[in-house]
């Protein structure tokens, strides 16, 4: 029988997927999404920034006059300087203990929850069916001097009686994390879920122990869903102020409580000063961040 034995070179010929053509039907589906975006995102920020140049001199009755006013910048982040650090220090620490906290939940819905994990996932995504300010509300209630949750701290060898959780830094910060911890979970657990499982079991016929496999496998393998993780956690929480407002006190103001009042009270000019600059210090530090995370896919 004869074999018909294909050929080795042949000519190349047209490639087999034609390109597409470049029509306007791209950017028709385009400019839904653009227009979105211009006109609650770039003509809003452009707005607070011609805001933060009006002449300070001004009033709310009165009216406020472009002058292209730049000191209030410099006066705004001189008044307001220790707001601002505690903003972002507040957000740090809550980033961290969302890694603290996230992880290992992402880790065992990811690897460990078996037929369970859809009803930890909806678990983890349970607090959005309720209002932000009804969740921090509950927190207020927790961490009360009178409830027992308290109540029983006090009671225990190594506190005093005289504990108080309400109204300081440590309920802050609590409140912050409790409230941004699904936007960690999340992503952290999109990247773990996408990771193959046959990598760990190479590292173990490689003689890896779980925790050097864990380290040399998973940890670099999630990253991407670390650092998306910890973006949608820092940025939102360094400018929060229901948390703030409901959980602590004038010596834990965060700088969204001081632009709130400011606004509240007339004096445009500085409180979109003050907003401006903690947008482009949020914007710095993240890019650094990401920069120095080393990643370019973030989910």
């Amino acid at each position: 029988m004869a074999h018909i034995l294909p050929t080795e070179t042949q000519d190349a010929g047209p490639p087999a997927v034609d390109q597409q053509r470049r029509g306007p039907a791209g950017y028709l589906l385009l400019m839904p999404g653009s227009f979105w975006l211009a006109l609650f995102f770039i003509v809003p920020t452009v707005t607070l920034v011609a805001t933060s140049l009006y002449d300070p001199a001004g009033s709310l009755e009165l009216g406020y006059k472009m002058t292209g006013h730049v000191q209030n910048y410099p006066t705004a982040i001189a008044d307001y300087w220790e707001q601002i650090w505690r903003s972002l220090r507040y957000a740090l620490v809550a980033t961290v203990a969302c890694i603290a906290l996230g992880y290992p939940l992402a880790y065992a819905i990811a690897f460990k929850a078996g037929r369970f994990k859809t009803i930890l996932l909806v678990a983890v995504i349970a607090p959005f069916f309720t209002s932000f300010l009804v969740r921090t509300l509950a927190w207020q209630y927790l961490l009360g001097d009178n409830e027992w949750f308290v109540s029983f701290l006090r009671w225990l060898p190594f506190t005093g009686a005289d504990l108080r959780l309400i109204n300081t830094p440590f309920s802050v910060v609590a409140g912050i994390t409790y409230n941004f911890l699904p936007f960690f979970v999340l992503p952290l657990y999109a990247s773990l879920e996408k990771i193959d499982h046959r990598l760990l079991e190479a590292a173990s016929d490689l003689y890896a122990s779980p925790v050097k496999g864990f380290l040399k496998v998973t940890l670099p393998l999630s990253m991407p869903g670390v650092v998306a993780g910890t973006l949608l956690t820092f940025i939102p929480a360094a400018g929060d102020y229901i948390n703030a407002e409901l959980l602590g006190s004038p010596n834990t103001r965060m700088v969204g409580n001081e632009i709130q009042d400011l606004f509240y009270a007339g004096d445009y000019p500085t409180a979109s000063a003050l907003s401006v600059a903690l947008m482009v210090t949020i914007v710095v530090l993240v890019a650094v961040y990401v920069w120095r995370a080393g990643t370019d896919e973030l989910v």
